[in-house]
């Protein structure tokens, strides 16, 4: 049977000559089997603090109350909820590169799924600790769920979309988990081969028996695509009741029927640049540039700039809807976004937003790694904007003025929300210390027909065209892990 091999116009998604099986296995797996550089234990202490502000801030609130909190009898929802939707949304890249792309057949997610589907995992796990934070009594935490009527006769209510989100949450967690887990089979089986002792033992258990047999692998792939199909409603599903939370209510500014698919790209826009901010970090300190290479993160960009344009029209149809729905309390909260006190979040939402991210339409820009890493935090806090303002705008000024009140964060606020960070980046960095960051097994699928090196194999056989091979180098120039001078002779 004949190899497969792609267009020359298409760009590599592997770099590098003399790329082998073996190769890719001792590059990927070389921050698990070797003791941690200087940079892992930087990130790793600094991460570990905010994780212990975090540990020290949940204990705070669980035994003072939310009182602890900046709330009052007006703004009774602020940092908690806004926390909690951000995490949620940064959670959507993950299922969309590992689901709906595998759907589509884009081998580009081969080299940043993992990193992504782990992002998921994480992001959910600090949105969840929210939840429980802001019931008041989280001992009673178990309470969101069906309960038999030995633990209680008062079920839940479920015409409430409170509840409808613990239900997504946790579907969209179990699905998450269970994909993630299913692709790291194959590449946990190869560290089992090539760790001694006790580390074998513990990675044998771990890959639960998989031997590479044709028959695994097609009950693999099957499995795979199974859970593609069960994930891929859940990116659409997750953030569109989490915006029911909003949506369902009779308060201006959230009562609004754009906001199920306004937060779904706001969901994917956050999503992508987190995965962005977290992968441009990754490739230098682990050495992964012939695999992330500068294909996937201008790819990321794109997607960024589009569902950033999406999110931008949204808001600029929220302010018409407003306008033209004639009604003076729907308006006045569009005015007071605006213009009122907390104006300066609202023009920040929509720098970051909206204004950044049109930069990517500029090809150097796209290509430039320092200034993508900058502004896919821009837009992480434009979107931390974006929530706080939809909450706390639309709730301190209600019906009724003399009702009026202003937000202020406390430090146990704050702490929570910067620990949650440092609990997410723990998490992460444990994550590329015992698990390969990038999935092996798929990107040693690429190698015979999308790599640097295949491509250069058909140049030097001569069999192309001058202007497709001209058009090849030129398309070359903005990957940094590319050597031009190869392709000299």
């Amino acid at each position: 049977m004949a190899s497969h091999h792609e267009s020359i116009l298409r760009e590599p998604l592997i770099t590098g000559k003399d790329i082998t099986y073996r190769r890719i296995s001792d590059e990927v797996l070389l921050p698990v089997e070797n003791k941690p550089n200087k940079a892992w234990w930087i990130g790793f202490i600094v991460a570990v603090a905010g994780a212990l502000l975090w540990v020290f801030s949940v204990s705070y609130t669980f035994w003072y109350g939310i009182g602890a909190w900046g709330l009052n009898k007006t703004v009774g929802w602020a940092w908690d909820i806004t926390g909690f939707v951000w995490w949620v949304g940064i959670g959507h890249a993950g299922t969309l590169i590992s689901a709906v792309l595998l759907l589509f057949r884009q081998n580009w997610r081969n080299s940043i799924n993992r990193s992504a589907e782990a992002m998921t995992i994480f992001a959910v796990i600090c949105a969840a600790t929210y939840i429980v934070a802001h019931m008041g009594r989280p001992w009673l935490a178990h309470f969101v769920f069906p309960l038999p009527n030995q633990f209680g006769s008062l079920w839940v209510n479920f015409n409430s979309p409170l509840i409808w989100d613990v239900f997504a949450i946790s579907t969209y967690f179990s699905v998450s988990l269970l994909f993630w887990y299913i692709g790291l089979l194959p590449d946990i089986a190869t560290i089992r081969d090539r760790a001694t002792g006790l580390k074998r033992r513990i990675y044998s258990i771990l890959s639960f028996g998989w031997t590479g047999s044709v028959k695994t692998w097609q009950r693999f792939e099957a499995v795979c695509l199974i859970l593609s199909g069960l994930s891929t409603p859940l990116v659409l599903s997750v953030h569109t009741i989490v915006s029911f939370d909003f949506a369902t209510s009779v308060i201006p500014g959230w009562h609004t029927t754009i906001f199920p698919p306004y937060f779904v790209a706001g969901a994917i826009f956050s999503g992508f640049a987190m995965v962005q901010t977290l992968l441009l970090i990754t490739r230098k300190v682990l050495g992964l540039e012939n695999y992330i290479t500068m294909f996937h993160i201008e790819s990321m960009n794109k997607i960024i700039v589009l569902t950033g344009s999406i999110v931008g029209v949204a808001y600029l149809t929220e302010l018409f809807i407003a306008w033209y729905s004639g009604v003076e309390y729907e308006q006045y909260a569009f005015l007071n976004r605006i213009s009122g006190p907390y104006a300066w979040a609202y023009w920040c939402m929509m720098t970051c937003n909206v204004i950044t991210p049109q930069l990517f339409w500029f090809s150097k820009i796209r290509t430039n790694i320092a200034v993508s890493w900058v502004l896919s935090i821009v837009v992480n806090i434009g979107m931390w904007f974006e929530r706080f303002v939809i909450i706390v705008t639309s709730l301190h000024r209600d019906y009724i003025p003399s009702s009026w009140a202003m937000f202020y964060p406390t430090w146990v606020d704050i702490s929570l929300f910067i620990g949650s960070i440092g609990v997410f980046f723990t998490l992460f960095l444990l994550f590329i210390r015992v698990l390969p960051s990038v999935a092996m097994a798929e990107v040693k699928l690429l190698v015979k027909s999308s790599s640097e090196q295949s491509k250069k194999a058909l140049i030097e056989k001569g069999v192309l065209k001058p202007e497709e091979v001209e058009y090849y180098k030129e398309s070359l120039t903005k990957f940094d892990s590319v050597n031009q001078a190869d392709y000299a002779k």
